[in-house]
């Protein structure tokens, strides 16, 4: 086999950026379990920021509405870095719902439960997002990798202060 075919065997493996396609695949079957969890905690803040009664109420519909916007934003980038790895994001709520850790809230609008609710969730996103920093790291995946160190970071401070609401 010459030069030139091998390379054009090996480039027939990598992705569009430059990633082996089949351990990218690893990473886009964790990204759309991730970006499930996203949309359901993204549906959840929601219905927080619609419901939330009580004497912080103020406070608390302005902080989940600050947080579903950036969740917004994440599910965004998240579903752009699956295209980036070559595979197509998951779009419909049935899977959704199939593959999310977190579960659907409905009628909750006492202000510790969604404090409580929304610290869950990000507990969730954030061992998710280990997992994904290590499975990156493993496999030369920086791109994805630093997004994930960014939203563990970001996410780390939420819990550290919605926690000091609830105390």
């Amino acid at each position: 086999m010459n030069k030139a075919t091998m390379n054009a065997k090996n480039n027939e493996a990598l992705n569009q950026i430059g990633l082996e396609q089949e351990k990218s695949n690893r990473i886009v079957g964790k990204l759309n379990e991730l970006l499930a969890d996203y949309h359901i905690f993204y549906q959840n803040v929601r219905g927080f920021h619609w419901n939330i009664k009580g004497e912080q109420f103020f406070i608390l519909h302005e902080k989940f509405e600050e947080l579903y916007n950036d969740l917004f934003e994440k599910i965004d980038e998240i579903a752009e870095r699956i295209l980036m790895l070559g595979e197509t994001p998951d779009h419909s709520y049935s899977r959704f719902l199939d593959k999310s850790e977190i579960g659907e809230m409905t009628d909750v609008s006492e202000q510790k439960e969604t404090v409580s609710r929304v610290v869950e969730g990000l507990q969730t996103l954030v061992s998710k997002e280990r997992e994904l920093l290590e499975l990156t790291d493993q496999l030369n995946d920086e791109g994805t990798n630093s997004m994930m160190s960014d939203y563990i970071g970001e996410q780390e401070k939420s819990i550290w202060m919605y926690n000091a609401f609830l105390k």
